[in-house]
């Protein structure tokens, strides 16, 4: 499979990363952009704060919270959440971790917009109780770390949602509040976590993305080797995003290092830190196909489709959805059109049920079952398979290859 093009427009989740990692790195210059970690090494070094996050109670609590979450056991979750907000009712810890079980429930589908307004609604009870609090005192640290963590999940929803506006409005803000974080901060660990990011995507987009030039040309340059080395740090020795420095290790070597052999490795990590979420079982899934292990493929997917089928909490109808794709994938290229039939068959009806019309997996399923179409020498319904997809917006290059299989049938 081949790396993105530098031709391709920036995707969605490239956006989102790259304010991510705007949003939590720092120090920040007094006109608001970002300062190269050398220039920051020689600042003056400020008195580290306290922080709720270095209690133990929390920190135990808080760290059990997240392993539910990312479990799916959501309503485990928000007892041991609930439980951080009735020791600290005026902190904003307690309302931001009751947001991440709803930012969970947005990542299993993001087509599915229903948890939007109430995980607005959970970051703007945040930035009211950090402003409440900065009000008593301007260099209280942990308003500031959580005033900008949810201004940065603002903008990583809007940026899902294509509001570039309001995206761009959330890292205004965000960005304000960052430089206290970055000196104050009492350890390390988690705390390099975005500077990691914005240290690797700040280096990588460039040269991956053409568009993100107009954003990028007006940042101070990233150090790819730096970043993933302080990614590598939150990966061992963070608490509260060191999951997610790992998932990001194994994106970054999927799509950018490609790599299977480190990918793998970090992908088994989350397997086995969170053996039961559906989001990291599809991603390793997707690893293995990426470079063609596609007996670990099937097997994984079959997975996925069998906790789907039993209803295992998190295994939603997406869910689903991607193991029908990838299994149809592999039926097809193996031969056997009469099983790829019928998981595509499944993912129409799936994909039937969403409101969104144009969705990726249901483009891809009509281009697949065109392909199966025209191996079984049933032209007619090929060609309007491919005509079908070239009436939806493109996707992952459909349009590009139903057009080749118009004009010459694919042939198995």
């Amino acid at each position: 499979m081949a790396r993105p093009s530098s031709r391709r427009p920036l995707p969605i989740w490239g956006l989102a990363a790259l304010f991510g990692a705007l949003l939590t790195v720092g120090p920040v210059c007094a006109h608001g952009q970002v300062r190269p970690a050398a220039a920051a090494a020689e600042t003056t070094t400020v008195a580290q704060a306290s922080s709720v996050l270095t209690d133990g109670f929390v920190r135990t609590t808080g760290t059990e919270g997240l392993d539910r979450l990312y479990g799916m056991e959501f309503e485990k979750a928000k007892a041991r959440f609930n439980a951080i907000d009735a020791r600290y009712p005026d902190h904003p810890i307690g309302p931001f971790l009751q947001g991440l079980n709803l930012w969970w429930t947005i990542m299993l589908d993001l087509t599915d917009t229903s948890h939007d307004e109430a995980f607005i609604e959970q970051m703007n009870t945040v930035v009211e109780r950090c402003d409440a609090l900065l009000a008593e005192d301007p260099d209280h640290f942990d308003a500031a770390l959580f005033k900008a963590a949810a201004h940065g999940f603002l903008a990583r929803l809007h940026s899902n949602r294509h509001r570039w506006w309001k995206t761009i409005r959330n890292a205004q803000k965000a960005i304000s509040n960052v430089q206290t974080v970055e000196e104050g901060a009492p350890e390390r660990g988690d705390y390099v976590f975005g500077s990691g990011m914005y240290d690797y995507y700040a280096a990588i987009l460039p040269e991956e993305y053409s568009v993100s030039k107009a954003i990028m040309w007006m940042l101070p340059d990233g150090d790819k080797e730096q970043g993933l080395e302080r990614l590598r740090e939150t990966a061992t020795n963070g608490h509260y995003v060191r999951t997610e420095a790992i998932y990001f290790l194994a994106k970054i070597h999927y799509l950018y290092e490609d790599d299977f052999r480190t990918t793998r490795k970090w992908t088994d990590r989350l397997r086995e830190r969170h053996s039961d979420n559906p989001f990291f079982h599809t991603f390793e899934g997707r690893v293995y196909a990426r470079w063609g292990r596609w007996r670990q493929a099937r097997r994984i997917f079959r997975t996925v489709l069998e906790r789907a089928e039993a209803g295992r909490a998190g295994y939603n109808a997406h869910m689903e959805e991607i193991a029908r794709l990838y299994l149809a994938r592999d039926r097809l290229y193996q031969d056997a059109y009469q099983e790829a039939l019928q998981h595509l068959a499944a993912l129409e009806q799936l994909t039937a049920r969403t409101t969104v019309e144009d969705t990726r997996y249901r483009m891809l399923g009509y281009l697949y079952q065109g392909m199966v179409y025209d191996a079984l020498g049933r032209r007619d319904m090929a060609v309007n398979r491919y005509r079908t997809v070239l009436n939806m917006e493109d996707a992952s290059g459909a349009h590009e290859r139903a057009e080749k299989y118009l004009d010459e049938p694919y042939s198995g």
